[in-house]
């Protein structure tokens, strides 16, 4: 795949030379537009709410139509300017000042004119993005009256940020301020070198109050909304696709350019279902079904449009850590033990994943590698599984492995997650003996679920939000957060990646998240890693695009040439 990042400067000339005259920008029949399934699955996308997201449906949408103070680059993982054009620190790392773009509009797309139009203040004037809208956006996202599921990543990176969320203080308690119209400061609790990534991030964006206190609960569907980055939302039909529309008045940055496409729509498809209609020609882009990668690979034409690479996400089995059986760390790393992760990746997945040893994915800030750390982790071992379910059936004052309760493995049902688990669930009966039911679950609603109370067993899996080992270890498995959805709980692995997020010494850093890695998916075996991600995917030929490494694509930067 080719890298396209020229810049669209005639379109947006002409845009903001119109938009100087009339306010608004007619929308052209689009014959520059693509339909990508990449992100999404079947049903719908819970929400499009920067404060209320968690799952990557979301999180894709959201990064299109809103950007951070900061924004990270999908091809290298660098954190570069978002809407802040720069920004200053001060000499003891805790205050960020950042200097937002002047002028940046706020629009909203107009079905009657077939416009994305400005949008205007009660006197008529121009709303534009502003430092007060940083300020009211983290206000919400940290009011615990919202309970955003990120709020715990937020409330980390400012001062008084986490007793504001845990409602032990009133938002006037956080060191955040508007200095005038265009410039925003926060002050960290500590310094943390990794703070600007979290800044970029979807509950980090301002958000638009005027807009949200009219709406209410509906305050995100298109008639409503109101957004600010390169695409605008021009429909949502709810269990089947989104569309979005170039926002001619993205001002356009050297990392965030004007949208070269006219409009993209994202369909709500399983991956079945995307394979099939991008055989039929109706859809440019996709993620391949594990089970069709043989064909495309041996296919002459499918060959040529199918590409695959690192992606930083780390597939992953839960275990609920606070209720038997499952609360037996012996039980939880005898079933670890037993899974044989490099069958699993070359006879089921097929994609070039590597078996995971541990969670944190390698090639994140102070991650373990295998080249640090070849002895790190977890790895297939029937004979040390076995005296790990011995151990589990003695603590549990049991006989034999018929004597177990009956396990059950929840999995969202969409296509490539049911034959990963049908395989553990072999091979758990083959190495221990163990007999495990699967439960489907529908995939619209499967993650929120998890967050409500956590099955016995359940497959998930993680992608950074920016690109640093703290946002898999302290982010999703410290024992306070909101993302712990294992209930793991342990002293001594709090300790340890505690400290290691304020080091500024990687290779400190690395090693004490390596002993924490070792106490959490070896001694705890809380969780069961089971492989790091590839990403595996179709796209037509006359796709001018990027290849993202972190999960979300910036559709700004393709373009289309159909014939």
């Amino acid at each position: 795949m080719q890298s396209k990042i020229t810049r669209f400067l005639t379109f947006g000339l002409v845009c903001l030379l119109l938009a100087a005259f009339v306010g608004t920008v007619g929308a052209q029949d689009a014959e520059k537009y693509i339909i990508t399934g990449l992100s999404m699955v079947g049903g719908d996308i819970e929400t499009i709410d920067p404060a209320l997201s968690e799952t990557s449906s979301s999180n894709q949408v959201i990064a299109e139509i809103f950007i951070g103070l900061t924004h990270q680059n999908e091809e290298t993982a660098e954190v570069t300017p978002g809407i802040a054009e720069s920004w200053d620190v001060s000499e003891d790392g805790r205050t960020y000042t950042f200097h937002i773009i002047p002028e940046i509009p706020w629009v909203n797309y107009n079905a009657e004119t077939g416009a994305v139009e400005q949008v205007m203040d009660d006197s008529g004037n121009p709303r534009y993005v502003t430092a007060q809208d940083m300020v009211y956006g983290w206000g919400r996202t940290l009011d615990p009256v919202t309970a955003s599921p990120y709020a715990y990543v937020l409330s980390a990176v400012v001062e008084g940020g986490v007793e504001y969320s845990a409602g032990e203080a009133g938002v006037e308690a956080m060191q955040i301020a508007a200095v005038d119209d265009y410039t925003f400061e926060v002050t960290l609790p500590e310094p943390l070198a990794y703070a600007p990534g979290i800044y970029g991030l979807w509950m980090a964006n301002p958000q638009p109050q005027w807009a949200i206190e009219a709406g209410g609960d509906e305050w995100t569907e298109p008639e409503n909304i109101n957004t600010y980055g390169p695409w605008a939302l021009k429909e949502w039909a709810h269990d089947e696709s989104i569309t979005l529309i170039a926002n001619p008045f993205w001002p356009g940055t050297d990392h965030i350019p004007q949208p070269m496409l006219e409009e993209v729509t994202m369909r709500f498809l399983d991956p079945q279902a995307q394979f099939a209609e991008y055989l039929a020609g109706s859809m440019d882009a996709i993620d391949v079904p594990l089970e069709e990668l043989d064909r495309v690979r041996a296919d002459p034409t499918l060959s040529t449009e199918y590409a695959v690479g690192a992606r930083s996400c780390t597939y992953w089995l839960g275990f609920d850590n606070t209720e038997a059986p499952m609360d037996n760390a012996n039980l939880r790393r005898a079933l670890s033990l037993a899974i044989d992760r490099q069958s699993l990746v070359d006879n089921v997945t097929r994609g070039d994943q590597e078996p995971a040893r541990w969670f944190s994915r390698p090639g994140l800030v102070a991650a373990p590698t295998m080249d640090t750390h070849p002895d790190l982790g977890i790895s297939f071992d029937p004979e040390a599984a076995q005296e790990s379910l011995a151990m589990a059936l003695s603590d549990l004052g049991l006989a034999s492995v018929d004597e177990l309760p009956a396990l059950t493995v929840s999995f969202n049902d969409a296509s490539g997650h049911g034959a990963i688990v049908q395989a553990i669930q072999q091979m758990w009966a083959d190495n221990l003996g163990v007999q495990v039911q699967l439960n489907a679950m529908d995939p619209t609603t499967y993650f929120s679920t998890l967050s409500e109370e956590a099955p016995m067993i359940f497959r998930s899996g993680w992608c950074q939000d920016y690109p640093d080992a703290n946002n898999f270890l302290f982010d999703v498995f410290h024992s306070d957060s909101t993302q712990n959805d294992v209930g793991y709980n342990n002293p001594e692995f709090d300790a340890l990646i505690e400290e290691a997020r304020v080091l500024t010494d990687e290779a400190e850093r690395r090693e004490l998240y390596a002993q924490a890695e070792e106490i959490f998916i070896v001694e705890d075996a809380g969780i069961a890693p089971i492989y790091w991600y590839t990403f595996n995917q179709l796209t037509k030929p006359y796709v001018e695009r990027t290849a993202s490494v972190i999960g979300r694509q910036h559709y700004e930067r393709w373009d289309v040439t159909r014939p």
